[in-house]
């Protein structure tokens, strides 16, 4: 893959190099000049990241979360706050309202020492956040599905990052029924 000018061509070899020694899963993307790269994530399970080389510019973005169902105002104020402390990089939401970490730096001078650093900021931007976002933006739909699951005896592993905030939801149903209706309706009597 190589991008048209000296530099961007150099800057193309640069990043093969440092994507083959750091093992980072990669493809070449639709656009001329763009890295497809698959990182790992801690909070996601992974982050897809697009690098585009061109004759003077290195721009990357990667997808954070899609488009919030609720807590519009808050998950917006979460994110401009966090984009304070992003280092050349910046929260910005597309036409549909999905949520991307995105940069756009000189491609001259950068090297393997600055893409690893990039990359790093660029994951952490996109992974750390997530929990959080996702309690902002879609507790209601969560608390349905951890509603659902457990009324089925369903796993609810990938949500137990959120049992605290979805059994607080659970117990205040409970407390809150009406009285016509016992916390225990359903069970069988003589049963615990």
């Amino acid at each position: 893959m190589t991008a048209g000018g000296s530099e961007g061509a150099r800057l193309a070899k640069v990043l093969e190099a440092y994507l083959g020694e750091s093992e980072i899963p990669w493809e070449a993307g639709a656009r001329e000049g763009e890295f497809v790269l698959t990182l790992p994530g801690e909070k996601k399970l992974k982050t897809v990241a697009s690098l585009v080389v061109t004759d003077s510019t290195l721009s990357v973005s990667a997808f954070v979360i899609r488009n919030p169902d609720e807590n519009h105002e808050e998950f917006y104020r979460y994110l401009l706050r966090k984009n304070l402390r992003l280092p050349g990089l910046a929260y910005a939401i597309d036409a549909s309202g999905d949520v991307y970490v995105t940069g756009r730096l000189p491609a001259a001078g950068v090297d393997a020492d600055y893409l690893d650093q990039l990359l790093g900021a660029l994951l952490q931007a996109a992974d750390a956040p997530f929990n959080e976002l996702l309690a902002l933006g879609f507790l209601t739909s969560m608390r349905k599905e951890w509603a659902w699951r457990v009324s089925r005896g369903e796993s609810t592993r990938n949500l137990e990052a959120f049992r605290h905030l979805l059994e607080e939801q659970t117990e205040d149903q409970t407390e809150n029924q009406p009285d016509d209706q016992p916390a225990d309706a359903g069970r069988e009597p003589g049963t615990a």
